[in-house]
């Protein structure tokens, strides 16, 4: 027996803090409008919620802190591995959060594409976005099937993890009117992102035992919006602070810079999960000894729509989450846009990104271990009743500081119910096939981007506004929630297991 203290209470608690204090900061600092020299309206409330936080987030991480775990050394090396796996999240998280949706898409505009007109270059970005979403959906279920079949889950991950860093460090050489290469290399860093996350949650079914699958999967998202966030700060700091102090450093320059610290930091701790996490043992179906990969790779996708009703419960789960994760998604992509077209400041808007990341980590603990007291399924029917309360309340929104209330609402099930949506998967599919059926659920998010930012702008066409168009997303949230009642997760886990069994080690 060794003794080791409790590293998600200590992480946890650490992420209560750092939200806690980013909650007061939101109010005292950033509520206070620069421009105008006076004091934004913001509910007090906000203080005293960073207060509450930081209060329960010291006592966590103190208890975690002062009273280490006897462990067997097994036990011990199973929670190392459940770290570094959630270290890859907080990795990644930054590409997310710099590249994809704070800092690129500015520099693209201004810079890359500075010689196109404002809506060429919009629609350019668009256009984009697209096709290395295409991209990356289209070879994930081939790849993913590949990487079951020869056991190599941890090698097409560093494949692509490297093919998305390398993009991403190319980015410092982009300089005005070079949108045509700044283009391509998203796509190649997009790709990388993306292709990596479906090995990474492949891995999690292996990580993690049943009994806490739900826990691991909310922790690795909570690390996420942490790493990202973190980053995030440290590069909007480069961007607007570092140009005031030092003149010669302009804020080009510290954005092209900004681009390489999310290549370092995603390599960095992409290193914890590639040594301490050890490869699945390879299974493979006895039919299928002696196929090429990539026969034994389409034969499984055959297989797989072939016998489509096996897989009747895992497939609804998948259908539900993408109809409500259309909904998450449109909220997610279209709040800042909403937000400017209400006449909101920059100030708020950024602020409100910011206060989301570190505000998300310590509700996506929360939602972990609710989901051991309730279940994973109505820990979801929770978080999707909220946001349907928050599209309504969106209609409603006029002021700057429910803008900020908003923000803090939507933190609250983010995190939960994406993580507990790829977790409730997770339980429902053959491990041995962890990475082709993480692969369709990474499909399945792709394409959840489709139906709900296009209801979002006819619904705003038609009414010249765009107030009806955030309350429209409840029917996302509720016809997911209705589907997901179809879902019966024991007899999808009873099918997963005994598929499980039916394979033969190699």
């Amino acid at each position: 027996m060794i003794k080791r203290n409790n590293i998600g209470g200590i992480v946890g608690g650490l992420a209560m803090i750092l939200a806690g204090l980013f909650s007061i900061v939101a109010e005292l600092a950033l509520g206070y409008h620069l421009s105008l020299g006076s004091l934004v309206t913001l509910p007090f409330g906000f203080v005293i919620l960073g207060i509450v936080l930081a209060y329960f987030g010291w006592r966590i991480f103190n208890h975690a802190i002062k009273n280490p775990r006897n462990i067997s050394l097994e036990q011990d090396q199973h929670e190392r591995a459940i770290s570094a796996w959630t270290m890859y999240d907080w990795g990644n998280s930054a590409f997310a959060t710099t590249i994809m949706a704070a800092v690129l898409p500015v520099y693209y505009a201004s810079v890359a594409a500075s010689s196109l007109a404002p809506n060429v270059a919009t629609a350019y970005w668009g256009f984009t976005s697209s096709i290395a979403a295409f991209i990356a959906a289209f070879i994930s279920p081939i790849l993913g099937a590949v990487a079951d079949y020869k056991g190599s889950k941890k090698r097409f991950l560093t494949i692509f993890m490297l093919i998305g860093v390398t993009a991403t460090a190319l980015l410092y050489f982009i300089q005005s009117g070079d949108w045509f290469l700044a283009s391509i290399f998203f796509v190649f860093g997009n790709v990388g992102f993306a292709g990596s996350l479906v090995y990474y949650d492949a891995l999690l079914p292996h990580v993690a035992r049943p009994d806490e699958i739900d826990q691991v999967s909310s922790r690795g998202y909570a690390m996420g919006y942490i790493g990202g966030g973190i980053l995030l700060a440290v590069n909007l700091g480069m961007i607007m602070a570092v140009p005031e102090l030092v003149p010669s450093l302009d804020a080009g320059l510290m954005t092209r810079l900004s681009f390489v610290t999310v290549a370092v930091w995603w390599f960095v701790f992409t290193l914890p999960v590639l040594l301490r996490v050890k490869e699945p043992v390879r299974r493979i179906e006895a039919s299928e000894i002696g196929f090429s990969p990539l026969k034994a790779s389409f034969t499984r996708l055959y297989n797989t729509f072939k016998g489509i009703r096996k897989y009747r419960e895992l497939s609804m789960g998948l259908l539900a989450f993408w109809v409500y994760s259309n909904g998450i998604g449109t909220i997610i992509v279209m709040a800042t846009i909403y937000g400017s077209e209400l006449g909101f400041s920059q100030t708020t808007l950024i602020g409100t990104l910011l206060m989301v990341q570190f505000l998300a980590a310590p509700f996506a603990f929360l939602f972990g271990w609710l989901s051991k007291k309730i279940g994973t399924k109505r820990s979801i029917y929770l978080s999707l009743g909220i946001y349907t309360l928050i599209a309504i309340a969106g209609y409603f929104l006029y002021q700057e500081w429910q803008f900020w209330a908003l923000g803090a609402a939507v933190a609250t099930v983010q995190g939960g119910s994406q993580s507990l949506s790829r977790s409730l998967i997770g339980k429902m599919m053959p491990k041995s096939k962890s990475a082709e059926f993480y692969a369709f659920f990474s499909v399945f998010e792709k394409f959840s981007s489709i139906l709900g930012p296009a209801l979002f702008g006819v619904v705003s066409t038609i009414m010249g506004e765009s107030r009806l168009s955030i309350a429209s997303l409840l029917v996302f949230f509720v016809l997911g929630a209705f589907l997901l009642t179809k879902v019966n997760v024991d007899k999808g886990i009873a099918v997963a297991e005994q598929e499980e069994r039916d394979m033969v080690a190699v």
